[in-house]
């Protein structure tokens, strides 16, 4: 009964303005209730409207497919010479044919970077406006482009090309932004682009114009943006630059190249851009440049962090209208070792990016960059010695992407809105959130006035929540709630495992019941488990220990011998009453032996002696026995009783006892312990209240 009225009570409960007492809340900042802000433009069609996550792989390849995690997109490069396989057959694009119809057998929506531009002769990224100036060159350079329209409309399902990673920027540096400088564009001769104009947008616009000529309209166009474009770079570097003032710039240079209306008739349908291209480390280690990004959610705008970079795509996202790729994202996490990766186990460079969306507060984070307007995170090494999602091994010996993005795509990933919203909204999850739960005690006996550490640790087997409320309560023998600590603003995706710490002091002797629950923003339940764990309130500990040997001023005379230990001395490290005890100094090999003990005992014949010992973990102690031992006038008889280690709990407290026989001859000669190690060991143990 008191189950059912807590399950029915508890949302009401804690909804009152003021926590009940014993309640109390986490140093979490509230989050807002909606799941994803205000956003502009439309998820292109073709695409989900949820946030999808991609990965390179080369052709060939079946990794991904293999991994058994449901990715979105596959992505290569297209650089000069694909259209006839790079003189492997003609110049008809079979290749691409192939490219697009393996990606489509694996699951996957296949994702170009059409990355042709720099390969074509004439130099390199110095020479990209003389390049688009060059009549010849463009001829071949739209022409391939032209096949590639002509095999993605024979696919017929949707396709996304990236057009040109850094071309527009390099053209506005080299065009000093000026979109009207001179470009090779009607003067190929291409008939399809004879009514456009021969300026740098209206090579922005040829593809364009391409892709409407040839009726390839499942592809999806998206227009790169560099951070630098403007002339600095405003994301790593010029970090004092105002962000708005920046994007307008560059906003306005580009509109004339397909962001705006123009003489197509279409423009582009997304924006893309790279976070970075190397991992962070990388950069620091072999250049000396600064590129990590403060992952705070209080980091400030003019700082170096992903609040700065997310603050520049919804400034974008406003000003344009359109959603975000984020693209070629570096794998690295921070269990890489930082060498050349030459695919052992961790080999590549140390970054934060992958962690940031799919670590700990990864929800909250993909939630935040989806209100920027990011519709994809496509994940991919921009060089080869740069960390891969196939050998970025975890503290867990998981792949990191595998396991962490597997999850939150598994359960369902982020559902974003379709379309521009003007508020807040909150679209539904996939997947219903679902959760197990475990606690842990740090102790199942406490004395009253003493404190248990209560460990709750919630696993998402369902769907995504944020805004989370994570609940610990406790209850008396009654059915009393004696005491509450929740945390709000928490976010799970699947698969994913959080502890919370409640610390409570105990206040009388009885039997104590743990419950855990999750619940949403309005205290609504997700999730309930009554009775995860019970301990005991003991009586309070006495604050004196008035034992025979007590050692709470000294070690009253015991001594050790034997190979093993090397002294004794009295320690306020352990006690088990009082504020001291025997600590006892182990430095021993296997099968030794050593005792501890006090000569001319006052224990009289028959009694029950009693022994209190502490053994930390890892101890190798295979046996102890708790002993007596009569002097000549006995024969120096011994008694004695054999405990195993295996009966001594680490980390706590054993009692051990030996009875000393009826007819012995008194006074005693010792009393004490005699220990057995199996392995070399090295630690302290304790001895305490030893009484008869």
């Amino acid at each position: 009964m008191r189950t059912l009225l807590t399950l029915v009570l508890l949302p009401l409960l804690a909804c009152q303005p003021v926590p009940e007492p014993g309640a109390s809340e986490g140093a979490l900042v509230t989050r807002r209730d909606s799941v994803i802000g205000a956003v502009s433009g439309q998820v292109p069609t073709g695409l989900p409207a949820r946030l999808t996550v991609g990965l390179f792989e080369d052709t060939e390849f079946t990794w991904m497919k293999d991994s058994g995690v449901n990715w979105d997109l596959r992505y290569r490069y297209f650089t000069k010479g694909w259209v006839n396989n790079w003189n492997w057959g003609p110049a008809d694009g079979a290749f691409a044919r192939e490219y697009l119809q393996q990606c489509d057998a694996q699951g996957f929506i296949p994702t170009i970077q059409y990355y042709q531009l720099l390969d074509e002769p004439g130099g390199g990224e110095e020479a990209v406006l003389a390049k688009v100036r060059n009549a010849t060159t463009m001829r071949g350079y739209f022409s391939d482009f032209k096949v590639l329209m002509q095999r993605a409309k024979e696919f017929n399902k949707p396709v996304l090309v990236l057009v040109e990673t850094d071309g527009f920027g390099f053209l506005q540096k080299q065009s000093q932004n000026n979109p009207n400088a001179y470009g090779a564009i009607a003067d190929t001769g291409l008939p399809e682009l004879a009514q456009l104009p021969n300026t740098v947008a209206g090579w922005g616009l040829a593809f364009l114009q391409m892709r409407k000529a040839v009726g390839a309209h499942n592809v999806i166009l998206a227009l790169h943006v560099s951070g630098w474009a403007g002339g600095q770079d405003i994301v790593h570097f010029a970090l004092d630059l105002p962000l708005q003032a920046e994007v307008t710039k560059v906003h306005d240079y580009l509109k004339p190249f397909g962001l705006a209306p123009n003489v197509t008739g279409t423009t582009y349908d997304v924006l893309v851009t790279d976070p970075l291209d190397r991992d962070a480390d990388f950069f620091q280690l072999t250049r000396g440049e600064n590129r990590w990004w403060d992952a705070s959610d209080s980091a400030p705008l003019d700082s170096r962090s992903f609040n700065r970079y997310a603050e520049w795509l919804r400034l974008w996202n406003v000003t344009s209208g359109m959603r975000w790729i984020l693209w070629q994202v570096p794998l690295g996490n921070s269990q890489h070792r930082n060498v050349p990766n030459d695919n052992t186990p961790r080999a590549g460079y140390k970054d934060n990016r992958a962690e940031y969306f799919f670590g700990p507060d990864g929800l909250v984070h993909l939630e935040k960059f989806a209100s920027s307007g990011v519709i994809s995170l496509i994940f991919g090494k921009g060089e080869q010695v740069q960390s891969s999602y196939t050998n970025d091994y975890y503290t867990d010996g998981q792949l990191f992407m595998k396991s962490r993005a597997g999850n939150f795509l598994k359960g369902g990933g982020l559902a974003i809105p379709a379309g521009p919203t003007t508020g807040p909204t909150s679209p539904p999850n996939a997947v219903a959130p679902k959760f197990t739960s475990s606690v842990t005690l740090s102790a199942t006996s406490v004395p009253a006035g003493a404190s248990v550490d209560i460990t709750a640790t919630l696993t998402a087997t369902g769907g995504p929540l944020s805004n989370a409320i994570v609940d610990i309560e406790v209850y008396d023998a009654a059915g009393t709630k004696v005491g509450q600590r929740f945390v709000s603003g928490q976010a799970f995706f699947y698969g994913q495992s959080r502890s919370y710490l409640y610390t409570w002091t105990v206040p009388a002797p009885g039997t104590y019941t743990v419950d855990v629950g999750v619940f949403d923003s309005s205290w609504a339940g997700h999730h309930w488990t009554s009775t995860a764990a019970s301990f005991q309130g003991a009586a309070p500990a006495p604050t004196s220990d008035s034992a025979v040997y007590n050692f709470e001023n000294s070690a009253q005379n015991w001594v050790s011998s034997g190979t093993i230990l090397t002294g004794v001395s009295a320690s306020a490290a352990q006690a088990w009453a009082g504020n001291q005890s025997l600590a006892v100094s182990v430095a021993g090999t296997a099968s030794a032996s050593g005792s501890v003990y006090v000569l001319m005992p006052t224990a009289s014949a028959g009694s029950t002696v009693t022994f209190h010992l502490w053994v930390p973990p890892g101890h190798r102690i295979s046996g102890v026995q708790p002993f007596v031992q009569e002097d000549s006038a006995g024969g120096w008889r011994w008694t004695d009783k054999w405990i195993p280690g295996t009966a001594l709990v680490p980390g706590a407290w054993s009692t051990l006892t030996v009875q000393v026989p009826a007819d012995a001859v008194m006074p005693l000669h010792r009393l004490g312990l005699l220990f057995h190690t199996d392995a070399t060991w090295s630690g302290t143990i304790a001895v305490d209240s030893v009484s008869w």
